[in-house]
């Protein structure tokens, strides 16, 4: 039995640079902690920005802290249809070459060239935790989790591995609502053939080695 991995639903939000927050909530503003959020140090924040897309906008968009070297904007992929922005589907601080938006502040607008992103799915770990789960940073591998009629596979979730995290896999609400946002979810990496963890480009290989041998 592999170990139980909570399965967080992660709304749309935002991140910010220090620099843009000044833009959008003054020069004599700074972050204000709200409440925690699941991993160390990390926290929502008592600010809230619009987002604005070509198509439609969003109000009351959550700012997290601490600050970060970068703004970021994370939708999902319906969010990303309303805003009428492409979804690109990108880790955490790989913003290149994604669509922007305009940010809209209690005292300014802020263009936004890139930085809208639909997060890969994603666990958060541990070193110890990587080495009891035979996994790396950036490994990709499939993680199945038990709901309520609505079980299923998560394929191509990226492993994440730092000693400041905390165990949790985190998905949008697109995905929490594909499993019907079951209360408290968990989920446990896939294993196959012989407990190699395995990603969808593996167990692709594999089916269609053992379809040449037929």
């Amino acid at each position: 039995m592999g170990i139980a991995i909570p399965i967080e639903t992660s709304a749309r939000h935002m991140h910010i640079s220090e620099a843009d927050f000044k833009i959008l909530f003054g020069e004599d503003k700074a972050l204000s902690y709200k409440a925690p959020l699941s991993q160390p140090g990390q926290y929502v924040s008592n600010e809230r920005v619009t987002v604005k897309g070509p198509k439609g906008s969003f109000e009351n968009i959550a700012v997290l802290g601490p600050y970060r070297r970068e703004t970021q904007v994370e939708i999902s992929m319906t969010d990303s249809r309303k805003l009428g922005v492409p979804g690109m589907i990108r880790q955490s601080g790989d913003t290149q070459g994604t669509p922007g938006c305009t940010l809209i502040g209690p005292k300014g607008t802020l263009e936004l060239g890139h930085g809208v992103i639909v997060a890969k799915r994603h666990i958060h770990m541990t070193p110890v935790q990587a080495g009891q789960l035979n996994v790396q940073d950036n490994d990709e591998v499939f993680v199945i989790m038990e709901s309520y009629e609505r079980s299923l596979i998560f394929a191509d979730v990226v492993v994440r591995v730092s000693p400041d995290f905390a165990l949790a896999m985190h998905v949008d609400t697109d995905e929490a609502n594909a499993f019907a946002n079951a209360n408290n979810p968990t989920g446990v990496i896939l294993k196959l053939f012989g407990g190699r963890t395995y990603n969808l480009q593996k167990w692709a290989e594999e089916l269609q080695s053992g379809i040449n041998r037929l």
